[in-house]
């Protein structure tokens, strides 16, 4: 009708019918350009819609351009998403709580709202705007749109034809059908579409035959496919699992009886078949992905990722420690992982989880590099570092190696023994972090304390120490849980000379169409790192962050690395020809076995690679007792390190001015010798106007009490009841006095054995 009206009638009628309004009638243009201008919005918003696809599209297949992941040099790692594996199953078929279980975990409203959740909108909207964990807010409706219907971009004008299409949809179609078209269009993981195809890779039979707790652990799937993907995260899986089937229980979809009955469930899983090539290392930079650019993005995007992995080293790696481990198994060792970084850029070229990803009788799926194990010894560097860096300890400081406990209020005396349950009375700290002594290490600790080592491990590059509350002195020997990827960033630190440097796995990501959507280049790093060292020379005492930061001083580093380098302090344990030694080279190292024989590491680096290795259980079962630094982790480490630098020439390590070298200092007492004091001397490194004074003599000659019959300072009350006093050479630290040098041994040896050295009483100190 409108149509049919003259352009004169048609203005002539608008006049009629706006006669009351003045303005308009006053001012006739005014209502034609008002028509005008609501035929053009209407225009726009029919050429904006132009190419919004038709919801009668959920039938058919949408195919996604793959993800492919790289090694740095192009190698073709694994393709995430080639074609969509998808078998059609309809709702009826299958048992009603497999669709229970997605309503109740990704819309608890489905079977109430038409398209939005507004409740769940704003729940979103209120986390991401508090700072905390992002939660999505899309209803079933909303996700089966984006996936079946759109590209994956986060735009505006996505959002709004993402609107228009769950209206449609909810219009066109019943709730059974919307449930069952997501059912069968929703990703599980890879290249698995649909809950038939999930049902059949996971568990090898179709979805009708799911049972409650297989159905839980699908429908826990589609928000993060990696992460909780049973074939790469198990454990992660059966809590993900778990989660489900909760809400199903608080949403009165099922009886508690049930829910613990599934939880209680024994799954079993079908055998995972996949051309990928160094798969944990892949699944660490998958999960990256998916935390950084969502699940759609990854599933249809088309991102060509380069990475930091050289393929070609991963293979030697990964040859490499499955042949050791097959000469481990005797030491009940069934287990190995490996890890390889570029110090300065945070490189990540190697990374291998486990020494079979698809064996699982070991777990093999399970990344050790990124799962928490205990690191004993090779914790005690950072301890020593702290030590150094606030003029607590120099290298020569003495330290009486002797039977000690530390009280602890509400615990059992602590009592530290080494790893060979000798002492060495005499000890400096050059030689009792190169043999690695328990008890000193825990002596230093003492002295450092607890809080301050936590956080001072924490600016280092350990993330997994909390509350001091949590742990002891036991702390230096390995007692608290850390990834070996925080381990490779500490260590680092000392290879880069102070500076602490961020890992990354990720070198360049594009588009379909080859265009740069992020780019990391690792010389950047490389020159921040110089930088650093060539400007001001304080510390940062924050929290980590993702750029390079100094957290050391280039002195305290230097003589840690030294310390670590220096094959004749680690003698006395190692020997002189050990594994830890690598010909012609400059690698400073350090192994580390736990005291329950359940891990056993060894970490060393040069200023361009760190290596790290793990050998051991992943249910925990202890290693035999001859395992050790030298015979587990420490053969891997070593074949690994020569290939590496084979071709590389390494220079000694160049002190820095804040290094005095070459200080005489006493070989017993660790102090510089003056006229006074005759001893056998040797060199030494520390900062400037650190060498220890001979005023600072931890040994004298004074009168002490001793035993009449033992010719012993007395160990007991009943030989404390006859003593005299006789002038002897004593020595002592902060924790023992007045400990006998010269006093008649324990037991009788050769004429010119070496005294047994002992302690004076019980000590006991309150820490």
């Amino acid at each position: 009708m409108f149509l049919r009206t003259s352009p004169k009638d048609f203005f002539t009628l608008s006049k009629f019918r706006l006669a009351k309004n003045s303005k308009l009638t006053r001012k006739p243009w005014l209502l034609p350009l008002l028509i005008i201008s609501s035929l053009l919005a209407i225009l726009l918003l029919v050429y904006f819609f132009r190419d919004l696809p038709s919801p009668t599209n959920l039938q058919k297949d949408v195919y996604p351009i793959s993800t492919k992941i790289l090694d740095r040099k192009g190698k073709l790692l694994y393709e995430i998403y080639d074609s969509q594996n998808r078998t059609p199953i309809a709702l009826s078929t299958i048992p009603k709580y497999v669709s229970l279980a997605s309503v109740a975990i990704e819309d608890k409203n489905f079977y109430r709202h038409h398209g939005f959740d507004t409740g769940g909108i704003l729940r979103a909207a209120y986390k991401t705007l508090s700072g905390q964990r992002l939660e999505g807010g899309s209803t079933i409706t909303q996700q089966l749109v984006k996936v079946a219907l759109l590209s994956p971009e986060r735009t505006l004008s996505r959002k709004l034809k993402e609107a228009v299409l769950t209206i449609a949809t909810e219009l066109l179609y019943s709730k059974a059908q919307i449930i069952e078209m997501y059912l069968n269009h929703i990703p599980y993981g890879g290249t698995v579409y649909g809950i038939e195809a999930a049902s059949q890779t996971y568990f090898d039979k179709s979805a009708k035959d799911l049972t409650l707790a297989e159905a839980a652990l699908l429908a826990g799937l589609p928000q993060a496919p990696t992460r909780y993907s049973p074939f790469f995260n198990p454990d992660s899986a059966k809590i993900r699992m778990s989660q489900v089937l909760s809400a199903m229980l608080d949403q009165k979809l099922i009886t508690q009886e049930e829910a613990d009955t599934a939880k209680k469930q024994e799954i079993h899983f079908s055998a995972p078949t996949s051309d990928i090539k160094a798969p944990h290392f892949v699944m660490y930079v998958r999960e990256l992905l998916e935390q950084k650019y969502g699940l759609e993005r990854l599933s249809i995007g088309g991102l060509r990722v380069t990475t930091t992995l050289d393929l070609d080293l991963q293979e030697v790696a990964e040859a490499t420690l499955s042949a050791e481990m097959t000469s481990l198994k005797k030491l009940k060792i069934s287990n190995g992982a490996a890890l390889v970084t570029n110090p300065g850029s945070g490189e990540i070229l190697v990374m291998i989880g486990s020494k079979n990803y698809f064996d699982d009788e070991i777990d093999g799926k399970v990344n050790i590099t990124t799962r928490l194990r205990q690191p004993g010894s090779s914790i005690k560097p950072l301890n020593y570092a702290l030590g150094i860096e606030n003029n607590t300890i120099t290298p020569s400081t003495m330290l009486l190696d002797t039977p000690i406990c530390f009280e602890v209020t509400g615990q059992p005396d602590y009592c530290p023994k080494n790893y060979d349950n000798t002492f060495r009375g005499l000890t400096q700290i050059r030689f009792a972090l190169g043999n690695s002594l328990n008890i000193a290490a825990v002596k230093v600790l003492a002295l450092n304390g607890l809080p301050e080592f936590i956080n001072f491990a924490t600016r280092m590059g350990i993330t997994t120490w909390e509350n001091p509350d949590n742990y002891g002195l036991s702390l230096t020997l390995g007692g608290g849980e850390v990834k070996m990827t925080d381990m490779a960033v500490a260590f680092g630190v000392f290879a880069n000379n102070g500076a602490r440097v961020p890992l990354h796995a990720i070198i360049k990501i594009e588009d379909s169409k080859g265009q740069i959507i992020e780019e990391y280049n690792p010389n950047d790093n490389k020159e921040k790192v110089i930088e650093l060292l060539n400007s001001d020379p304080t510390t940062d005492t924050s929290s980590p962050t993702s750029t390079p930061t100094k957290v050391l001083s280039y002195g305290t580093s230097f003589l840690i690395s030294h310390i670590l380098a220096d094959n004749n302090a680690r003698s006395a344990a190692f020997g002189t020809n050990s594994v830890l030694n690598i010909p012609g080279k400059t690698v400073s190292v350090k192994t580390g076995t736990t005291n329950n024989l359940r891990d056993n590491w060894t970490i060393g680096y040069t200023p361009d690679y760190l290596v790290a290795t793990w050998v051991g259980n992943n249910d925990n079962t202890p290693m035999s007792y001859v395992a050790s630094g030298i015979t587990g982790a420490s053969p891997i480490w070593q074949k690994i390190i020569k290939y590496i630098l084979k071709d590389t020439k390494t220079t000694g390590l160049t002190p820095p001015k804040d290094i005095i070298e070459g200080a005489s200092i006493c070989s017993d007492s660790g102090i510089a010798p003056d006229a006074s004091i005759s001893c056998p001397t040797r060199y030494e490194y520390f900062l400037k106007g650190k060498v220890p004074s001979p005023a600072l003599n931890p040994i004298e000659r004074k009168d002490i009490f001793v035993n009449r019959s033992t010719r012993r300072p007395p160990e007991n009350e009943g030989e404390a009841a006859d003593v005299e006093l006789e002038s002897h050479i004593v020595a002592q630290d902060h924790f023992v006095k007045d400990y006998c040098l010269d006093c008649q041994p324990k037991s009788e040896g050769a004429p010119n054995s070496p005294p047994t050295y002992f302690p004076y009483s019980a000590f006991k100190i309150t820490q």
